[in-house]
């Protein structure tokens, strides 16, 4: 059985609340060296924001520390292919 998607939303807190991948959690670009331990571990993780940007850097730098993601790219986006998944 394949694992559930773990999706972490890069944007602004404010950002967030005005709309997100249901079931993501926030953890603010500025914010993920301080909260790293909370991603570790994870399969299926894919990391989105407005317009990939952000999640792109939050890929890079999470792979940098050897943990295994995705830039899913504008949440909009992610959202849409989990929905159509199921």
């Amino acid at each position: 059985m394949e694992s559930p998607i773990f999706v972490v939303d890069v944007r602004t807190p404010a950002e967030f609340m005005g709309g997100h991948v249901a079931g993501s959690i926030n953890i603010p670009l500025n914010e993920l060296p301080q909260r790293i331990t909370e991603v570790k571990g994870k399969s299926n993780l894919i990391l989105c924001c407005a317009s990939g940007a952000r999640s792109e850097q939050a890929a890079r730098y999470l792979k940098s520390n050897g943990i295994d993601c995705e830039n899913g790219g504008p949440w909009v986006r992610v959202n849409a292919m989990i929905n159509n998944q199921h």
